[in-house]
């Protein structure tokens, strides 16, 4: 409690998947597959959140597509699916997530993100998301092809935000993500639900 008082923050900058909505690419594929067995196979050795990865470090989502289809040919249109119908594998906002983000803005404190995400998925995501108008920057990583948890995405939001970050709050459901933050010096919350930042963000005097 002691840290929070003497550490001022300045700015807040949230990650976006599993902080501010909601993401589980189960969700898609339980509708493709009626085996149980199937989809966790799938899951771990087809389209895996290892393999997607590399979307979010910048690679073209439709070239892993056609790479994937060439090595799972009897998988294609399950493949296919991941590439087309990106948008169902988000059910909706975290619980409590986007009103916190409201209030933050209303009491105009400085709001940014940097997100793991991937150029050709953002395009679909971002028009879908109203509270992400009250960022005023956005590191993606897909379009730095730079990704947490490495040093260099936090330094080209440090140098983008324009401030220090040890001025900056970061919010982020990774256990590495967060811990890379911190050895950078940047104030961090590890998220876990609404209920338990708002209690921080509150104690921290930004509610």
């Amino acid at each position: 409690m002691s840290d929070k008082r003497v550490r001022p923050v300045e700015a807040v900058v949230f990650d976006v998947g599993r902080v501010i909505v909601q993401w589980d690419m189960r969700l898609l594929f339980a509708k493709l597959f009626e085996d149980p067995h199937e989809l966790d196979w799938f899951c771990a050795h087809v389209v895996s959140e290892a393999w997607h990865g590399q979307h979010d470090a910048g690679r073209p989502v439709d070239e892993m597509a056609e790479e994937r289809i060439r090595a799972f040919p009897d998988y294609r249109a399950a493949i296919e699916a991941y590439r087309d119908r990106w948008l169902e594998t988000i059910p909706g906002a975290v619980p409590g997530v986007p009103g916190l983000i409201e209030r933050l803005a209303e009491r105009e404190v400085p709001l940014f993100a940097i997100t793991n995400f991937g150029t050709d998925f953002w395009a679909q995501f971002a028009p879908t998301q109203p509270v992400l108008s009250h960022f005023r920057d956005i590191v993606v990583s897909g379009e730095e092809r730079l990704v947490k948890p490495g040093r260099a995405i936090f330094d080209l939001a440090a140098q983008r935000f324009g401030h220090r970050p040890e001025a900056m709050l970061f919010i982020d459901d990774s256990p590495p993500n967060v811990q890379a933050a911190d050895r950078l010096g940047w104030q961090t919350h590890h998220f876990r639900d609404g209920p338990t930042l708002e209690t921080d963000l509150t104690e921290r005097g930004l509610l």
